[in-house]
């Protein structure tokens, strides 16, 4: 046997023993320990450090696939493995994978840091891009070749000396701030619990009052245990009649991770930090502030754009917020003898006020829609639309309620290629302790022709908070969803669609990778319309009893009440979208950051919250999220995606229904499979064949 098979089964083994080394196929959930971290990062950053040094040496040439055969199989295995801690430090939190994420996360960090600053792989890409060769570049090597040298100046890669080392440390230090964050506000939300008697919870539906008695039975408790993530919080603000109750869980939402609670959980400090942080990073980079760094890969152009974006939102919305908070007040008064409207009451007189304008509730619309059968909606949309089929597939998960799936091709024109694997995912559909907040997508491996050979296919992690099915008098019962958490499922469904369907072979610009940031939420936000169609939605309600589809004219009311309150909503998201962009365009905002949230609700917001609400505390968007000066981008990217949508509609006139083959092929190939192989402008102009307008969104939300 010779060294070199010698050292070959010692990795083979090292990989077996410790699953976080074995990058070769799906991550090894199941296998998984706190105690695997360490000398697995500590190996694979050795392997990365040791294939920059020899990226940068004379050893490798100046050359897009002899660089990428040398450095980027290493960083992505590291970034492979390292995700799948990250993702099990948010779905699956227990104190030792937290302690062992947070002892390795500065390592990661600051290699990440040097490498996106090294002057020495700097200046081998520029020699890359001056090369003539790099003419012959494929249009997406190219992109990515763009991105990867604007990436390193934002990186800091032309800083010399201290400023250099500053910017390496800031890096870090943003790392463990954002984490600390958001450990706090998970530590908040699962560390509060309400025992609520019967007699508070009247008003409450049944299948949320008997999870909350399940809850408290496993605590061993008496009453209902009521807590504050969603499933649990959102229907009391919404049907308790007990206003003391309302108040008081409200009171705990809106002042978790403050000043209010417990001090070692107060984001207060950290926000401040973040942004001194972030207003020092600008600086070195040679920026007035962090707003003008964050837009340099978007789509829109300078902070005043977007200023002035949002501000003609506002102006457009504020007629119709300012009807739909006179109409509540109103009813508030008529109907419950409220002269003052608080903030915990807002929910629930909102939810009577559309109940008797529309004649439904949203725990009616509840019954219909079973998770079973809303998947089998899903998956029959995006397999007639897109021309594929979404399979149940195997794999280790991170807990019973995971599902795995696979797509594969299906369309006519596939021949030779039909049934070939497209993509997989995760679905980690429900809530639980130690699992984050929210719903996102994440990748868990890219589309890639990798530069040994073999073609790597997309995976993706889909995750929702959905409240889990329930065991009634023994009977197992589906989780049932309420129409929001079926539009959340649909967008987070768009996210994966982008990461999954790509046909890019690139690394950096393949699925959603590459993407501007305020036009990802184009594929996600475009999905959510589907929710909204009658033709769509009798084939994925069944009721959980009967088994019988939405009624018609239940389907009509909700469509009626589609726009209930949209001024007020948008207002909202403008509210937060400008509060984002001045505390990361004044330098001094982190001195007086509530002040600044006062003073954009002053100018934005019709409804006035408590002296005590702290929402930026919980904003984990941009303070944890790489959404920071960039939560427009909902605002922004809906623009695109109600436009796209346009297209469906259009068909729709012509063929009967939007589940229109042919519009949803030219949307694969020209939105989806693109990824960020180009701007986002031409992958919308290629499939809309011109710009897009506003029209479309004010049409859509009743604000034209």
């Amino acid at each position: 046997m010779t060294l070199n098979a010698t050292a070959h089964l010692t990795a083979d083994a090292a990989a077996t023993a410790n699953p976080l080394l074995d990058t070769t196929g799906l991550p090894r959930f199941t296998e998984i320990r706190p105690e695997h971290i360490t000398p697995a990062v500590d190996e694979l950053l050795a392997d990365a450090n040791a294939a920059l040094d020899r990226a940068t040496s004379d050893a490798v040439a100046a050359d897009y696939e002899a660089l990428s055969a040398v450095l980027d199989t290493a960083t992505e295995r590291l970034g492979r493995a390292w995700a799948a801690v990250g993702h099990l430090n948010a779905v699956a939190d227990t104190p030792e994978l937290r302690a062992a994420y947070t002892e390795n996360m500065g390592k990661v960090v600051e290699f990440h840091a040097r490498l996106g600053a090294d002057e020495r792989l700097f200046a081998k890409y520029k020699a890359v891009m001056a090369d003539p060769r790099s003419a012959s570049l494929s249009a997406p090597r190219k992109k990515a070749l763009g991105n990867a040298l604007r990436d390193f100046i934002l990186s800091g890669a032309e800083l010399t000396g201290a400023a250099k080392e500053r910017f390496a440390k800031l890096q870090d230090l943003q790392a463990e701030l954002g984490q600390q964050f958001s450990e706090n506000v998970l530590d908040a939300t699962d560390g509060y619990a309400y025992y609520a008697t019967a007699e508070e919870l009247a008003g409450v539906p049944d299948d949320v009052k008997q999870a909350a008695r399940a809850a408290a039975v496993k605590d061993g408790k008496e009453g209902h245990k009521l807590t504050l993530h969603l499933p649990s919080y959102l229907p009391v603000m919404q049907y308790a009649t007990d206003r003391a109750l309302r108040e008081t869980l409200y009171t705990a939402y809106v002042t978790r991770a403050s000043e209010f609670g417990a001090t070692k959980q107060d984001n207060g400090p950290l926000m401040r930090q973040l942004l001194e942080l972030r207003q020092e990073e600008a600086a070195l980079l040679g920026y007035g502030n962090h707003a003008e760094v964050s837009l340099v890969p978007k789509m829109a152009d300078s902070p005043a754009e977007v200023i002035e974006f949002l501000h003609d939102l506002a102006r457009r919305a504020r007629p119709s917020a300012e009807r739909d908070l006179a109409e509540l007040r109103e009813f508030a008064r008529a109907e419950f003898g409220l002269e003052e409207l608080k903030s915990w009451d807002t929910a629930f007189v909102s939810e009577r006020l559309k109940e008797q304008r529309y004649a439904f509730s949203e725990q009616e619309v509840k019954q219909y829609f079973t998770m079973p059968k809303v998947l089998e909606g899903l998956f029959h949309i995006v397999e007639t639309l897109f021309e594929v089929r979404i399979k149940a597939d195997e794999a280790a998960t991170w807990n019973p309620s995971v599902r795995f799936y696979r797509i594969e091709r299906s369309g006519p024109a596939d021949g030779p290629l039909l049934g070939q694997l497209v993509g997989q995912f995760y679905l980690d559909p429900y809530a639980r302790p130690g699992k984050r907040p929210g719903a996102w997508m994440d990748d868990v491996r890219d589309r890639w022709a990798r530069p040994e050979g073999g073609l790597q296919t997309p995976v993706a992690h889909l995750v929702c908070n959905f409240t889990p099915p329930l065991n009634v008098d023994g009977v197992d019962r589906p989780a049932l969803l309420t129409h929001d958490d079926v539009i959340t499922l649909f967008h987070e469904f768009g996210h994966g669609l982008q990461h999954m369907l790509t046909q890019v072979d690139d690394l950096g610009v393949s699925g959603i990778a590459g993407v501007e940031w305020d036009a990802v939420e184009l594929p996600s936000q475009f999905m959510e319309n589907f929710c909204w169609e009658w033709d769509v939605l009798e084939h994925l309600t069944a009721h959980v009893d009967t088994g019988a589809p939405l009624p018609r004219s239940l389907f009509d009311r909700m469509l009626a009440a589609k726009n209930f309150q949209v001024g007020m909503q948008t207002l909202r998201q403008v509210e937060f979208s400008l509060l984002d962009m001045r505390l990361h365009t004044e330098a001094d905002a982190s001195s007086h950051v509530q002040q600044v949230a006062a003073e954009v609700r002053s100018e934005v917001a019709l409804i006035e919250p408590p002296a005590f609400s702290r929402p930026l505390n919980t904003f984990t968007h941009i303070f944890d999220g790489g959404y920071a000066a960039g939560y427009y981008s909902y605002k922004w990217a809906e623009v695109l995606s109600a436009d796209a949508w346009s297209a469906f509609e259009e068909a729709a006139n012509e063929s009967g229904g939007v589940l229109d083959v042919a519009t949803g092929r030219r949307y694969r190939q020209n939105v989806l499979e693109t990824g960020g192989s180009r701007t986002a402008m031409e992958s919308f102009e290629a499939f809309r064949g011109r710009k897009p307008s506003i029209d479309a969104l004010l049409r859509h939300q009743g604000l034209a």
